[in-house]
């Protein structure tokens, strides 16, 4: 099964010999300097596979691996060496039931492209072995426009309480590969990691970091986006995917970063593959939505709730309404997915930009005003924000000697100008919308007495 699930993956050529071993490989690169990335190979092999041998009255598991790196342009041979794998066992049985021995082993490589040839084989019988063939290039990561590592996938990432003297240790974080880069219902949950680069030296005085998941029909299953700081000259995006509601499919997950002035941006992808068997893929019948192929098509009900509540400002009273009746996951997936379609302002794109655009606030203003008891989303800030954007200029009086808190926002390109002014009655960061000169907001002319502190 394993052998028939990794042919799938198109950029890893495997070559078996008559008694394979069980091997699993796969590579990320990482910024190093101007001239060089940093390439970890990431390894797992398995005991059941292997034949026991006794030392010192211990039985082990005893391997070979062998990784020859060469550049392809100039034939040079970069990397031209053997390591020792070893695993203990206590008896036959805990060979079988034994846990796969994860390793990492990492180079650093000049810009260029090379050839890389690694093997395994077992001490013991030297027949049973495995070889992998895989043609890489190296851009170095370390430049003037902002960049992204490969992703790393992996089984779990520890950051409370990491071992530090752990191979897997980088960035804070303990790192597990999954080498053979597939899922399944028994663990279906996806562990990422990855690093982005030049943030500070970049011009972008906003960048948004998208993480989407397409199937192997390039169909959007998931996606969301954020905005990333940039008082730093490079951070980590560190996440986990919850895959246990996809059907049985190659997938593809990509981080994608832009600059929201230019539009320029750069990408990076990874593809791995989930068994699901629990999970069939739905079939539209003649007549029906299309939502079913859609990322709508796999929400859960208090996913759905959850979007539903968090777009209601946007909901004409008769889709409130009609949304409140809804009692069947079915219709709620297939009425979300006429809501945010006929909002759509590019149909003849495969993106919803809107519902991007929409999200990505949503995200902001749960970050920027978030209470205590209220999420940003509920505020009047949050409101003003998704409705609007980001607005022109903020003001923002604090410390008035004789005015509790309050800032005003200004929007320009809005009929030719109009302000919004929020006022912290409590003190305990709530503001609330006091006056605004936009049509159908509220408007009071004398708002400043209300907030006076007398």
């Amino acid at each position: 099964m394993k052998k028939t699930l990794l042919l799938l993956f198109t950029f890893i050529q495997l070559t078996f010999s008559q008694n394979p071993v069980k091997f699993d490989f796969d590579y990320a690169q990482f910024q190093y300097d101007s001239t060089s990335n940093y390439l970890e190979i990431y390894y797992a092999f398995y005991p059941t596979d292997f034949k026991m041998l006794k030392e010192d009255d211990q039985y082990l598991i005893k391997a070979k691996m062998h990784i020859q790196i060469q550049n392809s342009s100039t034939d040079e041979l970069v990397v031209n060496k053997d390591w020792g794998l070893s695993q203990p066992v206590k008896d036959s049985a805990d060979q079988k039931n034994g846990k796969a021995l994860l390793g990492v082993v990492g180079f650093n490589l000049k810009a260029g492209s090379y050839n890389i040839d690694i093997s395994v084989e077992d001490i013991t019988n030297k027949k049973s072995r495995k070889d992998y063939s895989e043609s890489i290039n190296v851009n170095p990561l370390l430049r003037k426009s902002f960049a992204i590592s490969d992703v790393e996938l992996a089984t779990r990432i520890v950051n409370e309480n990491a071992n530090k003297n752990s191979i897997f240790y980088k960035n804070t974080l303990e790192v597990f590969p999954n080498p053979s880069i597939i899922y399944s219902d028994k663990s279906p949950v996806l562990f990422y990691y990855s690093e982005l680069y030049n943030l500070k030296i970049n011009s972008a005085p906003k960048i948004i970091l998208e993480k989407k998941l397409f199937d192997s029909k390039n169909n959007l299953v998931y996606e969301t986006s954020k905005e990333v700081q940039t008082n730093r000259t490079s951070i980590v995006e560190a996440g986990i995917l919850n895959l246990k509601k996809y059907p049985t499919d190659t997938y593809t997950l990509v981080l994608k970063l832009i600059d929201n002035n230019s539009k320029k941006y750069t990408t990076s992808s990874k593809k791995f593959f989930f068994v699901n068997p629990g999970i069939t893929v739905a079939k539209n019948s003649k007549g029906s939505s299309n939502y079913l192929n859609t990322e709508f098509g796999v929400l859960e009900v208090e996913e759905c709730d959850d979007l539903f509540e968090k777009s209601k400002i946007l909901a004409e009273k008769f889709e409130i309404d009609e949304y409140k009746k809804l009692d069947a996951l079915e219709k709620k997936r297939e009425f979300l997915f006429n809501f945010w379609k006929k909002r759509d302002e590019s149909p003849e794109t495969q993106l919803n930009e809107f519902k991007k655009i929409y999200l990505s606030r949503i995200d902001t203003v749960n970050s920027r005003y978030r209470t205590m008891s209220t999420p940003g989303y509920k505020t009047d800030r949050g409101r003003v924000y998704l409705l609007y954007g980001e607005p022109d200029e903020v003001d923002r009086f604090p410390n008035e000697t004789d005015t509790k808190p309050y800032e005003i926002w200004a929007f320009n390109s809005i009929e030719g100008g109009v302000i919004f002014v929020f006022g912290d009655f409590g003190g305990y960061g709530l503001y609330e919308l006091l006056h605004s000169t936009k049509r159908g907001e509220l408007q009071d002319p004398n708002w400043i007495y209300r907030i006076s502190a007398n």
